[in-house]
């Protein structure tokens, strides 16, 4: 009898062990770091969708950024009917639930995606919640509309997106073009639209409407036990601010858990010294990381860099500007993080078409 109380009693012991155990042991799997890939919302199913997963549990890599709302506005997937949000979807992803399940077979990480600002769905629907020219919504030079960054009702419209990729089972949120449309500043006096402040520094009031998105951003999402991002220019960590298009590096980071600074080297014109960036992607991107490190540094509680690299060729350049970008060109740019202290990294390519071969981690 007293041999099988003690048998029991081990057996209990044990069985209250082991789901410890396998915690600690996810809790340094989550640790590991994130080293992920961009993938389009339609290119979740099919033989490209596995294509795809088939490189990250292959490598090194082990996320994935997916676009749960994509570059024109729309939701990629398709929420409940009486969801405010029906209306403006389109259901790349055909299967949301079988998707996560995909990726968390595989061990991916899944980051969800959220283009902010940029949107043409909600502008077309909602003029007054954006940017008018005379009696036309305004558009830029790619025929892309924009929301306006101080109205209150845009900041809760994606922030309720945010919510329901939550839900669906993403462990983190990032926002994209946090931001008003490039050079803003130019030819804000020219369009019609929601300012609450007709006096005073403009630029500042700008830089005021992105960080406060972000700040409730933040504190509207911490019930979902989620972590939140936001991917900025890059040139807007080496200046001290940019308030043409509101961002300021320094106070959106303050705010957030992980910063994605996007620093293609086809991107930068004469900086640290190169004059031709995308010839020498280690210089560019060591320099860059060097720069953003010291910034960060005077923040006490900083978030983790977790920047965009450059996997695509960029023959826009020119002859002679551009180099053909390959195995070489994007360990280079791993590499140049990983010496200045920068372990995890975000690959762009908007075709989803990534270099073979790449060491993931050239610098073991």
């Amino acid at each position: 009898m007293r041999k099988k109380i003690w048998f029991l009693f081990a057996i209990f012991i044990f069985t209250a062990m082991v789901p410890k155990e396998i915690h600690a042991q996810n809790e340094a799997t989550s640790e590991e770091p994130i080293r992920g890939i961009y993938v389009q919302a339609s290119n979740t199913k099919g033989p490209k969708f596995t294509q795809l997963v088939n490189l990250v549990k292959d490598t090194e890599l082990n996320a994935m950024v997916i676009d749960i709302k994509d570059d024109w506005g729309h939701i990629t997937f398709e929420p409940s009917k009486i969801s405010a949000y029906h209306a403006n979807s389109h259901p790349y992803i055909t299967n949301p639930e079988e998707l996560m399940k995909t990726l968390e077979k595989h061990n991916i990480y899944p980051i969800a995606r959220i283009v902010v600002f940029k949107d043409s769905v909600l502008s077309q629907k909602e003029p007054s919640y954006s940017f008018k020219k005379g009696d036309n919504l305004w558009k830029n030079s790619r025929g892309d509309s924009f929301t306006n960054p101080f109205l209150k009702e845009v900041w809760d419209y994606n922030i309720g997106i945010a919510i329901e990729a939550a839900k669906l089972g993403f462990k983190e949120i990032q926002f994209d073009y946090v931001r008003f449309p490039e050079k803003f500043e130019q030819f804000e006096s020219e369009l019609t639209y929601y300012k609450p402040h007709s006096t005073g520094n403009q630029g500042q009031h700008r830089i005021d409407a992105v960080t406060e998105f972000v700040k409730m951003a933040k504190k509207r999402l911490e019930p979902y036990d989620v972590k939140m991002s936001v991917d900025t220019f890059g040139n807007t960590t080496v200046i001290e601010k940019a308030p043409g298009i509101g961002q300021d590096f320094l106070k959106i980071s303050k705010n957030i858990d992980i910063i994605s600074s996007m620093i293609y080297p086809s991107h930068w014109s004469g900086i640290f010294g190169l004059q031709k960036p995308d010839l020498e992607p280690y210089k560019l991107v060591h320099e860059y990381a060097r720069v953003e490190k010291e910034k960060l540094s005077k923040l006490k509680h900083p978030p983790k860099s977790r920047p965009w690299l450059q996997d695509f060729t960029a023959p826009w350049l020119g002859k002679g500007n551009y180099l053909i970008y390959g195995k070489k060109e994007v360990e280079d740019q791993i590499r140049a993080l990983h010496d200045q202290g920068i372990h995890e990294y975000l690959l762009w390519n908007s075709k989803n078409v990534y270099t073979p071969g790449v060491d993931y981690t050239p610098f073991k």
